[in-house]
Formats: C-alpha cells, sequence, structure tokens
C-alpha cells in the first residue's frame, strides 16, 4: 500500500467521522427542541413532555414524549411502557451504540447491532407493560395507532411499523421452562467446541494439499512462493500457452549452470507481462524471489525442480529429472496406475481403486482396537482423519492422524502403519509416492 492510498484512506475516514458527529448533534438539537417548545409536567422519576399536534410517542433518558392526539386510554397504556424504558435506562444503551457509530461509521455491524438492541428494548417494555393489562386491549393499541414517530436511532418509540409484528408474536409465546433453558446452555459449549475442531481438521486438510515435499522444516521466502504456484496449479488443473512458457523458462532456469543473457531477457520480457492471470503471477512471484536471493539452495532447488517435471510434457522421461521422481507426489484421484492393494491386481484402474478402498476399511475395522476410546471415558460418534504415502517402493509412510483425543491418534497411526506393502503407484511408466486420505468412524457406546 502506497503512502499516497493510505492519505486518501485516512481522508475518508475522517470525512465519514465528521458527517457522523453532525447527524448526531443534529438529532441531539432535535429532541432539545421537542422538549423546550412543548409543555412539560414532572412525574415521580420521570418528565412527561406534552407534543402538540401530534401521535408521537417515545422516550429519551427520564423524557417521555406523548402527542396530544393520542387517546387518554392509549396514552396511559404507552405510558406504562415508556415508563420501563426510562426506569432500565435503555437511552444510555442506544447512545453506546451511537458513539459506536461514530468512531466506526464503516461498520455495518455496528448498525445491526443497535436495531436488534432497540428491538430488545421494546420486547422487555412489552412483557412488563402487558402485565397491568389484558393482552388483547394491548394488541389492539398496537395496531389501532397513527404511525407518526421521530425518526432517530436512539430513541425508543413506541409506534414502529417493522416492530408491531414482531412485538405481538412476541408477547404471544409461552415462557420457557428453566429445564429448556438449562439445554439451550448446555449447547453453547458443545457447539463452539465443535467449530474449534472443524476449523482445526480443515485447516490440516488445507496444509496438506498446499505442501511440497521437502518444505516440512524449512520456511524460507523461495519454497513459499513455489508452494503458492502449486496451490494455484491444484486450482486450475490446466495451464494457459502463456503459462506453459512461464514453466519452461523456470525449467531452463534451474537447468542453466551459468547466467544466458537472452534468458534473462526473455525472464524480463515475461515479469512485463500485462493482465497477468493468477499463475502467472505466481511464477513472476517466483522468478523474482530468485533474482533477489541469486542463489538456490539443495532443498530449494529439488522443490521447485520436482514441481517443474510434474509442469512438463515430458518430465518423467527427461533424463535431467530422473533425481527427483523419487520426491513426486500424484494425486490418487488422477494417478495413471493406482497403488495396488494386494489381492486386487485384476481389473482396470476404477475396480483396483474400489478394491484397495474396501481392503483398506476392512483391515483398519479389524485391526483398530476401539477400547482406547472407553478406557479413556470417550462416548458417541468418533472421528478420526488420517493422511499418509504409498511411497514409490509401496510402503505406508509419513502417516498423520488428527482426532478428538491424543489416544485415538496414537491407534490411528499404529492401525495405518500395519498396512500390507503394495505395489507402488505408476506415472509414465516411473513408480512415484501417492497420498492416501482415510476417515475413521465409529461409535463408542454410553
Amino acid at each position: 500500500i502506497t503512502e499516497t492510498s493510505v492519505s486518501l484512506l485516512q481522508w475518508f475516514f475522517y470525512i465519514g467521522f465528521g458527517v457522523s458527529i453532525v447527524l448526531f448533534l443534529l438529532k441531539l438539537l432535535k429532541i432539545y427542541n421537542l422538549i423546550y417548545s412543548n409543555p412539560k409536567v414532572d412525574e415521580n422519576g420521570f418528565r412527561l413532555v406534552n407534543l402538540g399536534k401530534s401521535t408521537a410517542a417515545f422516550s429519551f433518558l427520564n423524557y417521555i414524549f406523548i402527542g396530544e392526539k393520542i387517546g387518554q386510554k392509549e396514552a396511559a397504556q404507552i405510558l406504562e411502557h415508556e415508563k420501563i424504558h426510562v426506569k432500565q435506562k435503555h437511552t444510555l444503551d442506544l447512545l453506546y451504540f451511537e458513539i459506536l457509530r461514530i468512531l466506526f461509521w464503516f461498520n455495518p455491524l455496528i448498525y445491526i447491532y443497535q436495531t436488534s438492541i432497540a428491538t430488545l428494548h421494546e420486547y422487555i417494555a412489552d412483557a412488563k407493560a402487558v402485565k397491568e393489562q389484558s393482552k388483547s386491549h394491548y394488541y389492539q393499541n398496537l395496531l389501532s395507532q397513527i404511525f407518526d414517530t421521530n425518526n432517530v436511532s436512539f430513541i425508543n418509540t413506541f409506534f414502529n411499523k417493522s416492530l408491531i409484528k414482531k412485538r405481538i408474536v412476541m408477547l404471544s409465546k409461552q415462557k420457557s421452562k428453566n429445564i429448556l433453558k438449562l439445554k439451550y446452555v448446555l449447547l453453547i459449549p458443545v457447539v463452539f467446541g465443535m467449530l474449534i475442531y472443524t476449523s482445526c481438521s480443515q485447516t490440516t486438510v488445507v496444509e496438506t494439499e498446499i505442501g511440497v515435499e521437502g518444505v516440512e522444516g524449512t520456511k524460507s521466502a523461495l519454497i513459499s512462493k513455489i508452494a503458492a504456484m502449486k496451490k494455484q496449479m491444484e486450482i486450475q488443473g490446466h495451464a494457459s500457452d502463456h503459462e506453459i512458457k512461464g514453466f519452461d523458462l523456470l525449467v531452463r532456469v534451474i537447468k542453466s549452470d551459468k547466467k544466458d543473457k537472452s534468458l534473462i531477457n526473455e525472464i524480463h520480457s515475461y515479469e512485463a507481462t500485462k493482465n497477468k492471470s493468477a499463475l502467472t503471477s505466481r511464477i513472476v512471484d517466483v522468478f523474482e524471489q530468485l533474482q533477489k536471493q541469486g542463489n538456490i539452495s539443495d532443498d530449494e532447488n529439488k522443490i521447485l525442480k520436482t514441481l517443474m517435471m510434474l509442469a512438463s510434457p515430458n518430465g518423467f522421461s527427461d533424463p535431467f529429472f530422473q533425481d527427483v521422481i523419487e520426491y513426486a507426489e500424484i494425486p490418487y484421484a488422477v494417478i495413471e496406475q493406482v497403488p495396488v492393494y494386494p489381492g486386487c491386481e485384476s481389473g482396470t484402474n476404477e475396480v483396483q481403486k474400489k478394491c484397495m478402498s474396501q481392503n483398506v476399511s476392512k483391515f483398519v475395522a479389524q485391526n483398530f482396537n476401539t477400547k482406547v476410546g472407553e478406557e479413556n471415558g470417550l462416548i458417541g460418534r468418533q472421528k478420526i482423519y488420517v493422511h499418509f504415502k504409498i511411497d514409490n517402493q509401496g510402503n505406508v509412510v509419513n502417516v498423520k492422524a488428527k482426532a478428538p483425543h491424543e489416544v485415538l491418534e496414537s491407534e490411528a497411526k499404529r492401525v495405518i502403519e500395519m498396512l500390507p506393502k503394495m505395489t507402488p503407484g505408476m506415472q509414465e511408466g516411473k513408480a512415484v509416492n501417492v497420498p492416501y486420505s482415510l476417515p475413521i468412524v465409529f461409535e463408542i457406546e454410553e
């Protein structure tokens, strides 16, 4: 962000701040004029302001405003309602949100919360006021009045068109029994815990998807940019001719032993491309980081070289990439020949996939010790997310598990590591690593 853009944002904030203050002062002036220009009567704990030629009814601090056109019976009912607002100091709540609206005028949540608080105030006042009279009379009063209310956000308005239906519905509701309230209270920590667990699980999946072999434990800027490029490649699933040109340039960079001026000029030309696609931008980021560093470590070279082998049309058959084939990972869903579980050798690729899925699930069901959950006081439905790789030798490696309890994670790892050796997956005739994910779900009865 440039200094100019920051300055513009500051000016924009100050202009909105100033306008909000002016509007607030105008609202206060409007109420002051009503107090000053209309007759007032001091009552017990509040001041009643009689609004001439008006059907409005509302309260502000300890002032209750009632129009003289409202009938005596209706005025008495309204007065009981507005007294609740005064006694419980509801205006202070609304003024608090009014101050927040000035400071954070750009945040729509402030306006939503203020409206919700005002609605809640009406529900509270209705619930208490209706105890002094029959509900039917109160409903009739709500529906029969002429709506002539001042539109000020920090007053408690008796007549509000958008609220009438909600207020009547709320008055009609039966009060919840205490035991039902307790159930809702107990649900809050449960829901909160589920949200946290879901968030953690989702984060784990994303980190696995964007991972590049060899990244673990390494946090260099270049590796981060290579990972971002790989992620964009996975999102798109294809590359345009211009993006493929970028891959070719990267391959030439890692193949070149010395500085090639023509290559440097081509890279500069590529970096100057206008209207870059998302993937082109990620490729350019890698070029810029390479130029900034001036050199590349063995780990960075291995990671970039492995990714470029996967992006190149004949990468697996290119002698230059033979030393990194062992690091290549091909997703299970797109690999040419999936890893084969013992006994699943016959049939098509899809048949072998199904056979492997069934046998892995069967193996886990037979060997997983569910008693570890019972022994640690766990009950109900348990879900474990397991991620592992079938390497280019057919071995199960890098087993990771995510579960609500450590004992479940340990048990899941133990069982997965017991899986038999398989025939490795093949891509372009070369054995490669294949990542595999498996959910384990079981029920522990109480």
